[in-house]
């Protein structure tokens, strides 16, 4: 046994062990293994309970629940958090997602010409087009920072000092910099402490996108200094969908305006707050009135914060569960790549698996992919994603499971996920799977399928 497996054998308060015993605390289909918890998380059984009596309660008694009996909960929800993340609950609101998140503060700030936003060339599709979008509708414009993975991270902070220093040069300010705590795809850790404070030093305004935050690396926001920062609670803190823990400074609040949409809490230049909740016994602030009711949506999610907090530390609390789940993505992503004979997406430094996920490069040429699809008709630069479309909807019709595939510097990857419901074994029944597939896929079993996905 290795170190690092010995690193797995972690055991509950109570006595049990992290992997699969603690899987029946889940909802999951028991034929069904969840190997790609960072696309949409889950959450245990117990959480599911206090969901649904948050709903029961909103049904029983609307006006009571919504207008008197929410806006404590969400207090006491903003608080829980706030203790996780080191942060004052002032500075504490909470959005849908990270998405909305990022939107929110891109869509408050007022550009003008010679503004640019910076971002990365592994930023979530989303968050680029909302870029691509106020461009298209501001005096803004934006500049990528290229590369394709594995970089050190010594590059990447010396690249976007030097990105930052060229607009500067050329006569304008790069207003804001957007860029990621862990990247969706591939699933590496970007060296987000260490890019705030080079914001910092440059006089950039920093947005990070911590969609893969809270609860998957250790965060200590008074510490950070980050300028804004979202983080989805249902990705890696077992909380419900949908629900993201939004972090302003107090120094930067009257940059936030208006939330998303804008709703009730939005303040006009001449006018004042006019919202449907009732005035808060406890004195609070605009920033925070205002997010406390958008619409009417099923704000559920944002008031079972306490109880996934509670249910966390009840297993063994966040240190625990983050170290069980880097070890068994590392561990785990080896034993997979050693039977694949291929190779683990990393760094020489050895950051870039520095978190929950790792990926794994499969074994299939691709000038041998591309000459099958261009006998069938499939143009060469179609080719990666029409087999990784296949490869995505294979593991779910015909083995139970999904790993996020990707086309990704030329080669076919997969995204492994690490969780407490998970163990070796689950990685090593992986590593089969992913061996049959490529089988499957390296005699062109996608080739007829292609054009159907």
């Amino acid at each position: 046994m290795t170190s690092g497996e010995k690193a797995l054998e972690v055991r509950t308060k109570t006595g049990g062990r992290f992997g699969k015993e603690l899987l029946k605390e889940f909802l999951l289909d028991k034929a069904y293994r969840n190997l790609n918890h960072g696309s949409f998380g889950t959450y245990p059984r117990a959480i599911r309970e206090k969901l649904q009596s948050f709903q029961e309660q909103v049904e029983a008694r609307p006006d009571q629940f919504i207008r008197y009996t929410y806006p404590q909960l969400l207090d006491e929800s903003r608080a829980a958090i706030a203790n996780v993340l080191n942060a004052p609950t002032e500075e504490i609101v909470f959005v849908p997602n990270a998405t909305t998140g990022v939107n929110t503060v891109l869509r408050s700030f007022v550009f003008n010409k010679g503004d640019y936003i910076l971002y990365f060339a592994t930023i979530y599709g989303a968050c680029e087009k909302t870029i691509n979008y106020i461009t298209e509708t501001t005096p803004a414009s934006s500049i990528k920072i290229a590369y394709t993975y594995p970089v050190e991270d010594d590059w990447l902070v010396a690249e976007f000092k030097m990105k930052v220093t060229g607009v500067i040069e050329a006569g304008g300010r790069v207003k804001a910099a957007v860029f990621d705590t862990v990247v969706s795809m591939p699933g590496v850790r970007m060296p987000f402490e260490r890019l705030v404070a080079a914001c910092k030093e440059l006089g950039v305004l920093s947005i990070v996108d911590g969609a893969h935050g809270v609860g998957h690396v250790e965060l200590d926001l008074g510490k950070l200094g980050a300028d804004f920062f979202v983080s989805n609670c249902h990705k890696w803190l077992h909380v419900p969908r949908g629900c993201a823990v939004f972090y302003v400074p107090l120094r930067n609040q009257p940059l936030i305006r208006s939330t998303l949409p804008t709703s009730h809490g939005f303040v006009p230049v001449a006018g004042s707050i006019s919202n449907p909740l009732p005035a808060s016994a406890i004195p609070k602030s605009s920033f925070v009135v205002n997010f406390e009711f958008v619409g009417t949506i099923d704000n559920a999610p944002y008031l079972c914060i306490p109880a996934a907090i509670q249910w966390r530390e009840s297993i063994g609390g966040e240190a625990a569960i983050r170290d069980y789940c880097w070890t068994l993505a590392q561990e785990g992503t080896r034993k997979v790549a050693k039977v694949l004979g291929t190779e683990v997406l990393e760094n020489s430094a050895g950051t870039l698996t520095r978190c929950c996920m790792a990926n794994v490069r499969l074994p299939l040429v691709a000038t041998k992919l591309q000459e099958m699809g261009a006998q069938a008709g499939i143009e060469k630069g179609s080719v990666g994603m029409v087999v990784r479309d296949w490869i995505s909807r294979v593991l779910v019709d015909d083995y139970d499971t999904f790993m996020a595939a990707m086309w990704y510097g030329g080669a076919w990857w997969i995204r492994l996920s690490a969780q407490v419901y998970l163990d070796l074994d689950d990685f090593e029944w992986a590593a089969q799977v992913l061996t049959k597939v490529s089988n499957r896929a390296a005699q062109g079993e996608w080739v007829g399928l292609g054009s159907k996905l």
